[in-house]
């Protein structure tokens, strides 16, 4: 199971740090991925971490403001979130699979947390 948090209304430019915890499998062993799908849209790849954290692949549209971190023995992903826009706004999710930007790759998948950004 994948639970994300840390969500919430912000002003454009601030900032926000998003959670994924996992249980109930070996999350060392996965890539962990963000997507997000805001409405009226399909969902799209944010970023995605090797299972190691040694490799990391970040859509063009967050490069230099997101940084995607892992703490394997806290078996938690965590999304830092800064210059924050309204275009951000989404439900973002978490997902666990191989490592890449391909959505459909990924087989398991957290409920999702709200991100508003206002202008």
């Amino acid at each position: 199971q994948l639970q994300a948090s840390g969500g919430g209304l912000v002003q454009a430019g601030g900032s926000l740090r998003l959670s994924c915890a996992a249980s109930g499998r070996t999350f060392s062993n996965y890539a962990m991925g963000w997507f997000r799908q805001a409405p009226g849209k399909e969902r799209e790849f944010v970023a995605t971490i090797s299972w190691s954290g040694g490799k990391i692949l970040y859509a063009d549209s967050v490069k230099g403001r997101f940084t995607l971190s892992r703490d394997n023995a806290k078996n938690t992903v965590y999304l830092q979130m800064n210059s924050l826009k309204p275009e951000d706004t989404a439900v973002y999710y978490c997902a666990a699979g191989p490592y890449t930007s391909a959505v459909g790759s990924y087989d398991s998948w957290g409920q999702g947390t709200l991100v508003t950004v206002s202008s």
